[in-house]
């Protein structure tokens, strides 16, 4: 595991300076524009690939980090290879550029600055009469040959219509996108330097890209040659692509991966109550499991078998049935519910314990000592206070001109910039960033106060920023969690972050231009509803059919059940995070209480029971020593199933079949 200290860095630096350099900026361009195209044909067009260019990790910027650094290898192009500085600036401007090219940022976004209008004028009278009116013209474009092209197709884009709502859309995306970053460079300091964070997945390019020897004074990064990372790589990706082969054609025999259905669930009787179990042995998820701290991943587990037990009872105490992982209703346990205080009460644990570090932060920006004692960090405290403030200020004012009150534009904003640093703080303590929101933020909103408190336009802004925080881990929440990952990869290899944060913020700002250009062009000559996105995710079209009109028809009063189980979850997280400070033994992680309250964990707590137990028998009988030793193997897992996701995205590519691997991310 990489380690270096401050003056190891600093050293490292002086020695090999400039990492940002004119060639570097090239490459880096010329990739995000690679990456822009092909994220529109794999996860819009094909919807073969789910985190091509988002995911945790993206895939596309992993495959051209692993090709650039195998390029500086060759002998034969060892002259035109980047240093290791070099590319692992590249792999982090590209990093954080790269989601905007995909259906849940841009795409959603396009998809839900229409959708109001396009039901609104397919749908009956009453539904015109009470919501189509209520939507600004500026908001999405208002002509129905422009609304219907965008779903049917039309051949040519109508830019003229367009300019207007693109506008307002990609500045809030952009405004957002600052905010978030924003919000992290403000805790990054405290995360990386002094609560030293283990950021799992920031190990993955750390570890695969090394210095070669000096030659003629010059150095070039080339892929690591540690065995294990290959032996892991190599184990990895031939199981998941031989095993993805096998479910195109069955007669080429696989090691079954999974999910491989050991037990049916039962629809009657307490037994529901154990929900259906499967058998899942994805390597990239065993190997999450064996990096993180041995209490998280047994917490994950445990707290889930926990929540198991619990519907056992419900049930037999003569609640109705259903499906664990899917209990979306407020009746006990009410999970998804516990999950959304969890999520809360460690947004607060995360400021609580960062207060010192902020108050310093703060003191700084508001003082003559601004831009000299915050000289290390990516921004000056008050350049970043002075740009969220701006950013949060343009949304809150965006919301307003919709007619949304003032109150519910800055409510809704500062709950998804929670979302968004909780689930940062979640991937750079422990991995588990790619665990969704156990209720999407609208959900968490209505629950305590109910829908009839809000206006219908405060309702239609809401829902039309569904895109910005309908899931967690591969929409826009992933920019700040790749910005604080590059800083962690620029603390550990001594990169300047000042110029890499400049290098990814105009890359950022060049994908967004090359996003909505792609995005709006390929799906107006295609049709929504003719491509992979639209059949794939037709619930995610409708979401204003069911969940707005309903609250517009029948405005729900507060959910009592679902608020108590809310504040439930925040009391026991409260309880957990204070006994794990209070008693170094305590063996339950409050993250682990969270992700056993996301509806994923019926398919990881497999891989978790598997990871924990390789990792306890490696610590107790091999000690830290041979742990560390394990952890490039376990990299290699990760690896392996990143190139696997790139081998049937280019297979799909060629045959023009959209091939997915066999598992979820």
């Amino acid at each position: 595991m990489p380690d270096q200290s401050s003056g190891q860095a600093e050293r490292e630096q002086e020695q090999n300076p400039g990492s940002m350099t004119v060639w570097v900026a090239v490459v880096a361009v010329v990739l995000l524009l690679v990456l822009g195209v092909l994220g529109f044909w794999l996860e819009i067009y094909y919807r073969a690939a789910g985190r091509f260019g988002a995911g945790i990790p993206a895939s596309g910027p992993f495959f051209l980090l692993f090709v650039l650094a195998a390029a500086g290898t060759a002998l034969g192009l060892r002259r035109l290879g980047l240093t290791r500085k070099q590319l692992l600036s590249v792999y982090a401007i590209v990093l954080v550029g790269a989601p905007v090219t995909s259906y849940k940022v841009m795409g959603s976004m396009l998809v839900h600055a229409t959708i109001q209008r396009y039901l609104g004028m397919t749908s009956n009278a009453q539904w015109q009469d009470t919501f189509l009116d209520m939507i600004p013209g500026w908001l999405a474009p208002s002509e129905w040959y422009a609304v219907e092209g965008f779903y049917h197709g039309l051949g040519a884009t109508p830019w003229s219509v367009w300019w207007t709502p693109l506008a307002v859309w990609c500045s809030f995306l952009v405004a957002l996108a600052v905010c978030s970053v924003c919000v992290v460079l403000l805790f990054q300091r405290q995360w990386i330097t002094h609560e030293r964070l283990s950021f799992p997945l920031a190990q993955i390019p750390l570890e695969m890209v090394v210095d070669s020897e000096p030659r003629n004074g010059r150095r070039h990064g080339r892929l690591a040659g540690v065995p294990l990372f290959w032996i892991g790589l190599a184990v990895s990706f031939g199981l998941t692509a031989l095993e993805t082969l096998s479910r195109y054609v069955p007669a080429i025999p696989a090691v079954p991966l999974g999910p491989v259905r050991l037990m049916e669930w039962r629809r009657v009787g307490p037994l529901a109550g154990l929900d259906e179990i499967n058998l899942v042995l994805w390597p990239w998820l065993t190997a999450i499991a064996y990096l993180i701290p041995k209490d998280l991943s047994f917490s994950c587990w445990f707290f889930w078998y926990v929540r198991l037990g619990l519907h056992v009872i419900a049930i037999a105490a003569g609640a109705t049935p259903q499906r664990p992982a899917f209990h979306w209703v407020s009746e006990f346990p009410a999970p998804l519910f516990q999950g959304t205080g969890a999520l809360m009460a460690i947004a607060v644990l995360a400021i609580w314990s960062a207060r010192p570090h902020l108050k310093r932060a703060v003191r700084i920006a508001f003082s003559r000592e601004s831009g000299r004692a915050d000289a290390d960090e990516p921004i000056p405290y008050r350049w970043t206070l002075i740009a969220l403030t701006v950013c949060f200020g343009w949304m809150v004012y965006l919301c307003w001109l919709e007619g949304c009150r003032v109150g519910v534009g800055v409510v809704l904003i500062a709950l998804i910039l929670t979302y968004y640093m909780t689930w940062v703080r979640l991937r750079a303590e422990t991995g588990l960033g790619f665990l969704p929101y156990p209720l999407f933020l609208h959900q968490s909103i209505v629950v305590p106060l109910g829908a009839g408190v809000f206006k219908p336009r405060d309702l239609i802004m809401i829902h039309a920023a569904h895109w910005a925080y309908h899931s967690g881990g591969d929409t826009l929440d992933v920019v700040p969690g790749n910005a604080l990952e590059s800083m962690k990869v620029a603390d550990v290899a001594g990169i300047r972050k000042r110029g890499l944060m400049l290098a990814m913020a105009v890359g950022f700002m060049l994908t967004v231009v090359i996003g909505a250009y792609v995005t709006l062009t390929g799906v107006y000559r295609y049709g929504l509803y003719n491509i992979g996105a639209g059949t794939a995710d037709t619930h995610e079209l409708n979401v204003y059919s069911t969940d707005l009109h309903q609250r517009f028809m029948n405005p729900s009063s507060t959910d009592a059940p679902g608020t108590v189980a809310m504040g439930i979850g925040a009391l026991v997280t409260f309880l957990l995070g204070a006994m794990r400070l209070r008693f170094w033994w305590w063996p339950f992680h409050p993250i682990g209480y969270l992700a056993s309250n996301t509806w994923v964990m019926y398919m990881y707590s497999t891989p978790f029971i598997v990871g924990w137990l390789a990792k306890t028998l490696v610590v107790r009988y091999g000690g830290l020593r041979l742990f560390r030793r394990t952890v490039p193997l376990a990299i290699g897992f990760i690896a392996g199933d990143l190139l696997n996701e790139v081998l049937w995205g280019a297979v799909t590519l060629v045959t023009g079949v959209p091939f997915k691997p066999g598992r979820t991310w």
